[in-house]
C-alpha cells in the first residue's frame, strides 16, 4: 500500500491530530509511530514468554477509581482518556494490576480499495515494578487475538515510541511523525 494511502488512513482515524497544541508542542525532537497488522497475517505463537503461574489476564472488572491509580502511575496524561464504559484488558500478578489496555473498535476504513474495520490495543501501559518481564507484550499479544477472534481486519498501533516491542507481535510501521506532521 502506498504512503498517501496511510496518511489518508491516520487522517480519517485522527482528524486535526497535528492541530492539536498537546501533538504540536511535541516539536521535531522525538519521532513517534503509527503500526498496523494484518490480522489474518498474525501468529499468535511467534511471541512466547514463560510467566509465573501468579500472573493472569483478563478484561478489568474491579474498582474503577483503584484502576485509574494505576494509570496515574503510568501516564498522568491518560487518566482522562480512560472511562468506565471502555473495554479495558489487564495483566496481573497475584491479582494486582500489572499492565493495562483499552481494546479499541476504531471503525470501518477504506484501505487498498476495500473497507476495513481496524481495531486496537490503545493506551498500553505497565506498571513500573512489573516492566520488563514480558506481561505487557504479552497482554498485547493477547488483546491482538481477542481482535482478530472478533473479525477486525487490522489491527492499528497508535502514537508509540517503542515500534520494535510491538515488531515482535508482527506490527510494522507504516507512517513516522513528530509535533509538526508526518515525516
Amino acid at each position: 500500500m502506498s504512503e498517501q494511502k496511510y496518511i489518508d488512513l491516520f487522517n480519517s482515524m485522527h482528524p486535526d491530530f497535528f492541530q492539536r497544541d498537546s501533538i504540536r508542542c511535541l516539536g521535531d525532537g522525538v519521532i513517534f509511530d503509527e503500526m498496523l497488522l494484518a490480522l489474518d497475517e498474525f501468529d499468535n505463537g511467534s511471541y512466547e514468554k514463560s510467566l509465573d503461574e501468579n500472573i493472569t489476564f483478563g478484561y478489568f472488572d474491579g474498582a474503577f477509581d483503584e484502576f485509574l491509580k494505576k494509570v496515574e502511575e503510568v501516564e498522568s496524561g491518560w487518566v482522562e482518556i480512560f472511562s468506565e464504559e471502555q473495554r479495558i484488558y489487564c495483566g496481573y500478578v497475584n491479582g494486582n494490576i500489572a499492565s493495562f489496555c483499552i481494546v479499541e473498535d476504531m471503525g470501518t476504513h477504506n484501505l487498498d480499495g476495500r473497507s476495513c474495520k481496524i481495531g486496537a490495543p490503545g493506551c498500553v501501559g505497565t506498571v513500573l515494578q512489573y516492566r520488563n518481564k514480558g506481561i505487557g507484550l504479552s497482554m498485547v499479544k493477547q488483546v491482538t487475538q481477542i481482535l482478530k477472534d472478533e473479525g477486525f481486519d487490522y489491527s492499528y498501533i497508535h502514537y508509540t515510541a517503542v515500534p520494535r516491542w510491538y515488531e515482535k507481535l508482527g506490527y510494522k510501521t507504516i507512517l513516522q511523525w513528530s509535533g509538526s506532521g508526518i515525516k
